[in-house]
């Protein structure tokens, strides 16, 4: 990880759009109290779609839009130092994922005393190891089989993912909770002792199987930002786009019909569906930011943009940190939501006030980090 002084002429669009993602996950990951939480900001419980389950394949989308922009750079190193950066930065990514499931090391019994987490049982996979897995696995493929392979592949990825999904989950239902394919590899592969465990059984939403559909965000980033590159910011382009999203969008519904919108095991259909509407908003963006060059309103937004990755590792950080803090035998988080949100609103307005107000205070650290001129990147 390296600390810089100053920053590359950045594509306004796309620090915008990883600034909104980011904001998002900070909002939907931290409601005052889980058990109140509109709809909206929850994720579909199983199969179905909300605005919550945009915003991680967002993400992705906007690593490989961002790498569109890097690729030729990296790639002009030779093979030997792109492979070399690849590899360590997807390790990287993947350890301050693993030290974030296990951080902060200790927790806070009933009996008022702290112990110590148990390293051995601490979740192996999650959202910071998704993203490092699929952005080796897209800068490999776009390297290796450039613009026509990389779509040859995300539709040989899609297609073999639903064949893997369908023949090797449950014959009853194979897109079921316990009986997919995606839990049966990590089952086998890992063990229930290091697998999520908050849909009720051993699952994880981020499991080893998932990963191969998720690759495919990533590389439709990717493609989406090699077109935005060969075509400029015109009105063309940005027509290209909304009907390339079309597009992808129709084929999702009428695959849905087969193999559901399912963002937990990130089935084929959600795929299609959420890079569709990727496509859709960076379009918007583009008409608003780079053609109208309608720009006063994009600040807040850069300043997520310019430290995701730090910015959203903090706002994990801070909230497991506040469990260890007790104020009259509850936890800090708790404590403030009875005694200051709700103190104001209703309980579903509170819990979203308390996500507003804890996304402004990550936002606040991200611009005290843009004012100093401090960008980590990985």
């Amino acid at each position: 990880m390296q600390i810089q002084s100053n920053t590359s002429e950045r594509y306004l669009s796309l620090d915008v759009l990883r600034g909104l993602t980011v904001a998002l996950m900070v909002i939907v990951n931290s409601p005052g109290t889980w058990d109140h939480v509109y709809g909206p900001l929850r994720h579909a419980p199983w199969h179905g779609f909300t605005i919550t389950d945009m915003v991680f394949p967002s993400f992705l989308f906007v690593v490989g839009n961002a790498m569109s922009f890097s690729m030729q750079k990296l790639q002009a190193k030779g093979n030997s130092a792109f492979l070399k950066k690849v590899f360590t930065r997807t390790a990287l990514i993947f350890l301050i994922g693993l030290f974030l499931n296990a951080y902060p090391f200790v927790k806070y019994m009933d009996g008022g005393t702290y112990t110590p987490v148990d390293l051995t049982a601490i979740r192996i996979f999650g959202v910071l190891q998704r993203i490092a897995l699929c952005y080796c696995i897209a800068a490999l493929v776009v390297h290796y089989l450039e613009i026509k392979g990389s779509v040859i592949f995300s539709a040989i990825a899609l297609l073999a993912f639903w064949a893997l999904m369908y023949f090797f989950g449950d014959r009853g239902d194979p897109y079921s909770l316990a009986g997919n394919a995606v839990v049966k590899l990590d089952l086998w592969l890992i063990g229930p002792v290091n697998i999520y465990k908050g849909e009720g059984i051993p699952f994880d939403p981020e499991g080893l199987l998932s990963t191969l559909p998720a690759a495919v965000n990533v590389i439709g980033g990717y493609l989406a930002g090699r077109h935005i590159q060969k075509t400029g910011n015109r009105r063309e382009t940005v027509r290209d786009l909304i009907f390339a999203g079309f597009i992808l969008i129709a084929v999702s519904l009428l695959w849905d019909s087969v193999f559901p919108i399912n963002k937990k095991i990130w089935t084929s259909s959600y795929v299609l569906l959420t890079v569709g509407l990727s496509i859709w908003v960076l379009a918007a963006l583009m008409l608003v930011i780079e053609l109208a060059k309608i720009r006063k309103w994009t600040y807040f937004f850069e300043v997520f943009g310019r430290n995701p990755l730090v910015l959203y590792a903090l706002s994990g950080m801070i909230v497991k940190t506040m469990t260890l803090i007790r104020i009259d035998g509850i936890g800090l988080k708790p404590w403030l939501f009875d005694h200051v949100f709700l103190k104001t609103a209703s309980p579903m307005n509170a819990s979203l006030l308390y996500a507003i107000a804890y996304m402004l205070l990550i936002w606040s650290i991200g611009y005290w980090m843009d004012r100093r001129k401090i960008y980590v990147k990985v």
